[in-house]
């Protein structure tokens, strides 16, 4: 496992370090424009330094289950979806299409989630809906935080870092290698991705890295014979991205800005849990730590949670997230109320420049 890991971080700085050069060559950069926070162009092959990073600690281990092959060759079709979207881009129907029929590849190969006993009507069938549903979702979710330098990629090593100690500590050896490959191919990444970033993460790698950790949650064995755990743990550690996920929709859609999924998420604007804390005054570097941290926080509640003896503190462990989330929930409505008053007054300044001009 030491190996797998120090394999994953070691390959991914080379690849990146490789990625960097062979985008400035090939001139696939992410542009600056004025929905972007960067202000010059950025090497955009990331997340092909971290696939490639990941598939040779495990092709090295070579120890597969058919359950994790079938992740790999799906997730190596997101990769390259994600890569056309980067170079010459994609629909969003595409892109939902691709992510969609992948969910269903390895759901055919056994990763599918198992939360409906085997004797109610169409199980199979509503827990493969639920599936589909859940990684199309995740994906998508980390996809929006990729909105500033380190973002996802430090979420990802957090997220996975804990499903390799639940993996371990379960005995789950699969689970396990996959988690280390992914955290030590994002942690290999983050050194050029951290503030001030010299490479992104790309559609390719974001989509990569959501489908990867939307799978390994399905995959593993969270609790036995304690559904509402098994159930809460993966819930809790990706806390964050599905939070920021579900505020933006909704938002969007009672401001009228969305009325589907598509246009949600065709639609642009500077409306994520990251911008909101810019919004108050953070800095980039103090906006990613803060994330950070409220990840560690849930991913910590998720191992105690792991171990909890009763149904009443897992329950409780429950609360707390809600609680941490209203806190969050907090920060941004007062964000916007700042951000939207800062517009108002612009405009009402901007209004009497141009009478002044025009008198």
């Amino acid at each position: 496992m030491i190996k797998i890991f120090l394999l994953a971080f070691t390959g991914s700085v080379i690849f990146t370090w490789v990625a960097i050069k062979v985008a400035e060559k090939l001139d696939i950069m992410d542009h600056p424009d004025q929905r972007k926070v960067h202000a010059k162009p950025v090497p955009l092959l990331g997340g092909v330094a971290i696939f490639a990073a990941c598939m040779l600690s495990i092709l090295l281990n070579f120890s597969f289950s058919i359950e994790l092959k079938a992740v790999v060759v799906a997730s190596f079709v997101i990769l390259l979806s994600g890569l056309i979207d980067d170079i010459r881009g994609l629909s969003t129907l595409i892109r939902l299409g691709v992510q969609i029929i992948c969910s269903v590849i390895i759901i055919f190969f056994g990763v599918r989630l198992n939360i409906i006993p085997d004797n109610f009507p169409f199980a199979v069938l509503i827990e493969s809906v639920i599936t589909v549903l859940w990684i199309v979702g995740i994906t998508n979710a980390f996809n929006f935080m990729d909105g500033i330098d380190g973002l996802a990629a430090g979420l990802m090593v957090i997220a996975s870092g804990t499903f390799f100690i639940v993996a371990y500590q379960t005995n789950q050896p699969y689970f396990a290698f996959l988690s280390l490959a992914l955290a030590g191919s994002s942690l290999g990444f983050l050194v050029f991705n951290f503030n001030p970033a010299k490479i992104f993460l790309g559609d390719a790698g974001s989509n990569f890295l959501g489908f990867m950790i939307a799978s390994l949650a399905v995959m593993g064995e969270w609790a036995e014979r304690k559904p509402i755990v098994a159930l809460s743990i993966p819930l809790l550690v990706l806390a964050l991205p599905i939070f920021d996920t579900l505020y933006v929709m909704v938002s969007r859609a009672t401001q009228g800005k969305s009325k589907t999924f598509r246009e949600c998420l065709d639609y642009v604007g500077k409306d994520h849990f990251h911008h909101r804390l810019m919004g108050l005054g953070f800095s980039q570097r103090q906006t990613v730590m803060f994330a950070y941290l409220i990840c560690m926080v849930f991913s910590l509640g998720a191992l105690t949670l792991q171990r909890a003896a009763t149904v009443g503190q897992a329950i409780l462990l429950l609360f707390q997230a809600c609680f941490i989330l209203i806190i969050v929930t907090v920060l941004m409505l007062v964000s916007k109320d700042k951000i939207d008053k800062s517009r108002s007054y612009d405009n009402m300044r901007k209004g009497m420049i141009d009478f002044t001009e025009a008198s």
